[in-house]
Order: structure tokens, then sequence, then C-alpha cells
């Protein structure tokens, strides 16, 4: 997948050249985003030899995230707050249902099963569901009492200071205070193909793809509601199944390829971490950016359908993940959920 990396210059070469060529564009700079994904996998993974999984998987999650942060900022300062929401909420779904789906599918081929820490898996399963709660509430207050939206704005920020705060103490107790038990049951001392890379190496090349995939990634939603138009797709089912997936390409490729090496503490760290900080960090520090960066502040009010979906998501994932075991089954029964919410979003009218 290595020559792929030439649609960087072509997706370039065509936003200058050939601006009213959305679909070619769409495609370029999606298909750009894979490689570098691949160079951001390799990269973590080689940090994770240096510091653990559980790190290497905030690592991955972090720097996957940087796009979808970047892309939603750009999407705030032209008030596509719609599109924000529905980007987000299309990357916490397709994370808990696609990434982890996909990667205890692939893992479990040839495999009875695969064992990873159940203690860690829970706490972010329980997190996911923390956030879910604080996204119900500005939706659910909306529908059923009327709420004035000065008040609705008050709310989020208070919700959001709080999610914040929670992110933050997320961190302490699973890089601190409790380290230990989200620690992988696996070996992680060597790298499985040849030297292991240095940490100055290995945070070069994250950063650097990190870097190209938000670049492309810009070039890609640039051109993805006209391409979207032209093929007759509706707005939220691009932002959820779409934007939010090539948008995270990098999470997708880094916990699947984990998996597949049986290294699921890895895996699971990337794929439901990533959208614990979504939802916890990326959606909240969105909304207290709109306050300086937006024509107007944003608010945490989801719509129904997607507050559904991620409510759904979070209960499934916490079923699925909690008891340290997975099999090919469990990843057919995510992705199987993933499709059926995909078939739903795909019949709303344009």
């Amino acid at each position: 997948m290595r020559w792929l990396v030439v649609f960087v210059p072509v997706a370039v070469a065509l936003e200058h050249l050939a601006p009213d060529r959305h679909l070619l564009i769409f495609v370029a700079s999606g298909l750009a985003i894979v490689p570098l994904a691949g160079w951001m996998g390799h990269a973590t993974e080689h940090l994770a030899t240096r510091f653990g999984e559980g790190i290497g998987g905030l690592l991955n999650a972090t720097f996957g995230n940087a796009a979808e942060l970047i892309i939603a900022i750009a999407a705030l300062r032209a008030g596509l707050y719609e599109v924000v929401k529905a980007a987000l909420a299309g990357a916490i779904i397709g994370n808990v249902l696609l990434v982890l789906g996909a990667s205890m599918l692939v893992g479990g081929l040839g495999r009875p099963k695969q064992e990873y820490n159940a203690a860690a898996a829970r706490s972010q399963a329980t997190m996911l569901t923390l956030a879910v709660i604080a996204l119900i509430l500005p939706a659910a207050l909306r529908a059923t009492s009327g709420v004035a939206e000065e008040s609705m704005e008050t709310l989020s920020v208070l919700v959001s200071v709080t999610l914040l705060a929670t992110y933050a103490l997320n961190l302490v107790f699973s890089l601190g205070t409790h380290r230990e038990l989200f620690e992988g049951e696996g070996d992680a001392s060597e790298a499985e193909h040849g030297e292991a890379w240095s940490v100055r190496r290995s945070a070069l090349v994250l950063a650097a793809s990190t870097a190209a995939i938000a670049w492309m990634s810009e070039i890609l939603v640039g051109a993805i509601e006209p391409a979207a138009e032209g093929l007759g797709l509706n707005d939220v089912f691009v932002g959820v199944f779409v934007v939010a997936v090539l948008g995270n390409a990098a999470e997708h490729f880094s916990a699947i390829t984990a998996a597949q090496k049986d290294k699921m503490d890895l895996s699971l760290s990337i794929a439901i971490g990533s959208s614990v900080q979504i939802a916890l960090f990326v959606a909240p520090l969105l909304v207290l950016l709109s306050y300086v960066m937006g024509p107007h502040p944003m608010d945490l009010a989801f719509r129904g359908g997607l507050i559904l979906s991620i409510l759904l998501s979070a209960l499934i994932t916490g079923q699925v993940s909690g008891d340290g075991r997975s099999d090919w089954l469990r990843g057919a029964q995510l992705l199987a959920v993933y499709l059926m919410l995909g078939f739903a979003f795909f019949v709303l009218p344009t």
C-alpha cells in the first residue's frame, strides 16, 4: 500500500488545477490517507514497545483525532455546526462498532479466542457511557422542555467543562495512580519486525504523518459535500459514515493491524479510547472554541437519531468488551450493528 502515497501530490495538484473535479479530489485525498495512516500505525507500535500498550493506544488516539479536530475547527469557522456534530457522532460510532468490530473479526480469524485486560476495557466502556449521558441531557431537554437557546448554551458550557475535567482525571487514573491496571498482557519489550525505532524517530514519523493526514483531510472535506451531492447522499450520512471514517483512517488501520498481531490491548485502547477522547475531549473543546472561532456558540444538543445511535453503540460495546476475551463472531456482531445504522441513515432524505 505504500505506493498509494503518490496520491498526496495528485490530490494537491487537483485541488489547485482542477478545483471543480470534486469527486476526483475526494478519491485522491481519501486514498492518500491510507499509507499515511500506515506510517502512523508503525510509529505508534514502536512507541508502545517503549512505553506500554496503554500509552501507545493513547498516543494513537490523540494523533489520529488531531485530523478530526482540525476538520471540525475548519467547519466551526464556517458555521457548519450540524456537520461538526454529525462527524463527531460518526467518529464515536465508527470507532466502537466499525474499528473494534473489524479488529475482533480480523484478529479472531484462525484463533479460538483473544484475551486482553478486562479491567482496562471496562474502565474505557464506563467512561464512554458517562459521555453518552452527558450528550443525551442537552438533546433530551431541548426535545421535551423547550429550554431557551441561551440556557442551552450555558448548559453546554457547564457540561463541556465537566467532561474535560473528567477526561483529565481519567488520564491521571490510567497513566498515573492506577497505571498497572492498564498494562497489556502481551510482551511489548521488542518490536516484532526488526530493530525497534528510537523514541525520537517514532515521534518524528508520528508528527509528520499526522500533519500530512490533517492536510489531506482538509482537502477531502472541501470536496466531500459537492461530491456527495452529485452522488445523491444526504448530509447526515456523509458526516457520520464518510467524513468520520476517512478522517479517522489512522486509528482504523492501527487498531486492526494490532489485533491481527494478537495485540488486543493496544487494539481496544485505540478503538474505544479514541471514542472516549472524541466524546470527553474533542466535542467539549469544540463547544468552548466556538465562542472564539465560530459565528455564534455551538451547543451539545445532537439530533435525536445521532444520540440514539451513540447510546446503542455504547451499550453493545460494554457488553461485548467487558469480559477480557474476544472472537471473530463478536466482531461480526459489532459490524452488523454498524451496517444497520448505515442503512438507517442512508434512507434519510437528502
